[in-house]
């Protein structure tokens, strides 16, 4: 009697272990396994946020992708402008919007990782703490002038006591401003920088007028100012010449630079090689982010978008989500204390008189 209650027991408790391990085969799925991050964004509608207004390269940019990540995606994308502060208050927003993977940004990323760098008033974003999704556009930046000014025949010439150059730009840090303030600083140039432009097609253009001299500006929308005749191409100020300008020697073939001026160009090089970064809000889920950067990888390989990048001349220079950010870490940490001291002071307050 008392083996066959045993065994009863015994039957019973590998039915009720049985049916526990059986268990989660048959629990309602957690919300994170119910839905994949590509079921996620099937009907849902996507922001590309550009801190600028329509018509500039960033939203011409925006634009050209949006279709081909709706494609991807299975999902709305629209584009939706932003402008201020050189797109600073966009990207405040972005920041500090619902990690919920719906809204991505083409950032400056010279502007922003310099701001940032700088400790700008108003910054409140960290760039290594966004969801990065890659390099879409990046080049090295020209010095570029008055086709009929003598003083804007070479760099040595520019250098010539007396001379004083007006350099345009739009905001404080945005490429054109504090690019222009570090060429005059470091190839000691007598130097106003002019802010209140909207764009760089203004600035070519008060130059072709003769109200402006130099311009700081990337090699695509050079080629552009070039070739027109609005402008002419001084120095390309990287190492490498620029596809656009392979007769347009670099600022280290044009002029003797000392270790420190070296320095100094290769420092804003490295800064300019950022060019256009997508981001998303911080704190996305990890399935959601891969699937956005999976999609960004698989359209700038799309031979329909880069053809059609290569004919309206907004090229797709391509870098990874992590290559994006350790170069933006690289050119945060480079600097010691003393000259990321001086960046500020260069970037910030030098040409401030004349602004």
């Amino acid at each position: 009697m008392k083996d066959r209650r045993r065994a009863a027991k015994d039957r019973w408790r590998w039915i009720a272990a049985c049916v526990a391990a059986a268990m989660p085969l048959f629990a309602p799925p957690s919300p994170a396994a119910a839905q994949s991050a590509a079921d996620f964004y099937i009907g849902k509608t996507v922001k590309i946020i550009v801190g600028f207004g329509v018509g500039g390269g960033y939203d011409t940019y925006a634009r050209m992708l949006a279709p081909y990540l709706r494609e991807v995606l299975q999902t709305t994308v629209i584009v939706e402008n932003q402008p201020g502060a050189g797109g600073m208050s966009a990207l405040n927003r972005l920041y500090q919007a619902q990690p919920d993977g719906l809204q991505m940004m083409l950032v400056s990323g010279i502007a922003a990782t310099m701001a940032q760098l700088v400790e700008q008033q108003g910054v409140a974003y960290d760039l290594s703490k966004v969801g990065h999704l890659g390099i879409v556009s990046a080049s090295p930046w020209l010095w570029v002038g008055q086709p009929n000014n003598p003083a804007m025949t070479s760099p040595a010439d520019a250098m010539k006591s007396g001379v004083t150059l007006n350099w345009g730009a739009s905001g404080l840090i945005d490429g054109t401003a504090d690019g222009g303030a570090i060429t005059c600083t470091v190839l000691k140039l007598n130097c106003k920088i002019v802010l209140g432009y909207k764009g760089t097609a203004d600035i070519a253009l008060a130059i072709e007028r003769k109200e402006m001299d130099a311009l700081y500006v990337s090699d695509t929308s050079a080629n552009l100012y070039v070739r027109s005749g609005q402008n002419r191409a001084i120095a390309t100020m990287a190492r490498n010449r620029s596809q656009f300008f392979p007769d347009t020697p670099t600022i280290f073939e044009l002029v003797k630079l000392t270790p420190e001026q070296e320095w100094w160009f290769d420092f804003r090089s490295t800064l300019d090689a950022l060019g256009r970064v997508l981001v998303t809000t911080p704190g996305v889920p990890p399935d959601r982010l891969a699937f956005l950067q999976d999609a960004v990888g698989k359209i700038v390989k799309d031979k329909k978008l880069l053809a059609e990048a290569e004919k309206s001349q907004r090229y797709i220079v391509y870098r990874d989500p992590k290559a994006a950010q350790q170069a933006i870490e690289r050119v945060i940490n480079a600097p010691t204390p003393a000259q990321r001291a001086e960046i500020k002071q260069i970037v910030l307050h030098k040409y401030a008189g004349a602004r």
